[in-house]
């Protein structure tokens, strides 16, 4: 019997590289996706790295291409590609708007429904959501929208046994902060105002990726897992 393969979108830094890594030193086969650079992207020799922009259908279907000619099939799809563009409704231009449905809503979708021939009956689908509140209307919208595709598809799919899960990260210290202007103090800062006293590491996400992969998680779909050290619990009370 083969070991379990996984694709990972967004798997070249942050908690997709993370989670690249664990799956790996768990067995598992593994191809990520990124629009950065495929040679140095920091993965052990066997992960598969593969250039594709979430937006482009014609990457997606690279991607999908490389992954059936090395993998034949997948047992877990990891959507993690997004972006987030802060600001106010004010200032946010279509550009920006087009951008952030076009790689988190766009691109999530078109990732899976070209995954899904591929995806073995009893696989897994997770979704990387996070909160967007606080980042302007624009980024809310794009990641809120992920949570109604999610439970949609968690039925959708539940013919073919196949699990759809969002994981929706707090505070984590990632790449996409500093890609934001926030400086490290600003990061460090932040673990004040969360109850377990620490910012989030991508590893924190990447363990919760692999359990709503697994046998353990069997019975789960449909469901938001929040990763956030205890940030919104009040709110979700």
């Amino acid at each position: 019997m083969s070991a379990p393969a996984a694709l990972i979108t967004g798997g070249t830094s942050g908690i997709g590289k993370a989670t690249a890594r664990l799956l790996h030193s768990r067995g598992y086969r593994v191809l990520v996706t990124g629009v950065g650079s495929v040679t140095d992207a920091g993965l052990p020799e066997d992960v598969l790295v593969v250039r594709a922009d979430a937006r482009s259908l014609s990457d997606l279907d690279h991607a999908m291409d490389q992954a059936r000619r090395h993998f034949g099939s997948l047992d877990l799809l990891f959507l993690n590609a997004g972006i987030s563009r802060p600001g106010p409704l004010e200032s946010t231009g279509e550009d920006t708007f087009d951008a952030l449905f076009g790689v988190n809503v766009k691109g999530n979708f078109f990732t899976l429904q070209k995954a899904l021939p591929l995806l073995n009956d009893g696989a897994s689908v997770v979704f990387t959501v996070g909160a967007g509140e606080g980042l302007g209307a624009a980024t809310t919208a794009a990641k809120g929208a992920l949570l109604p595709l999610v439970r949609s598809l968690a039925l959708e799919l539940a013919p073919r046994r196949i699990r759809v899960n969002a994981v929706s990260p707090g505070m984590v210290d990632t790449p996409a902060y500093a890609k934001l202007g926030i400086s490290r103090e600003t990061l460090d800062s932040w673990a004040d105002g969360v109850p377990l006293g620490r910012v989030g590491a991508p590893e924190d996400i990447a363990e919760a990726v692999a359990f709503l992969a697994s046998a353990a998680a069997g019975y789960i779909t449909g469901d938001n897992l929040v990763v956030s050290g205890g940030v919104g619990v009040h709110a979700r009370a």
